[in-house]
């Protein structure tokens, strides 16, 4: 069975908003720079919490800013 990720558009809508720094990022939804680059890479989920942080950053829904891709293999 092949393993769901989850995607999403942070980097484009940091870039978006005026070039935003994954640290600036990080520190209006509190955490590390570090995570959000975690976070956009795709290598950490975030807590719900934190995606819902994330989303209302950029004022968008949280399907704007995350979205469940199932793998094709």
């Amino acid at each position: 069975m092949a393993k769901p990720r989850i995607v999403n558009q942070i980097r484009t809508l940091r870039f978006l908003a005026g070039e935003m720094t994954q640290a600036e990022l990080g520190e209006c939804v509190g955490v590390t720079r570090q995570t959000i680059a975690a976070i956009e890479q795709g290598k950490y989920s975030p807590t719900l919490e934190t995606a819902f942080r994330i989303a209302q950053v950029f004022d968008k829904p949280l399907e704007d800013v995350f979205q469940w891709q199932q793998d094709e293999t």
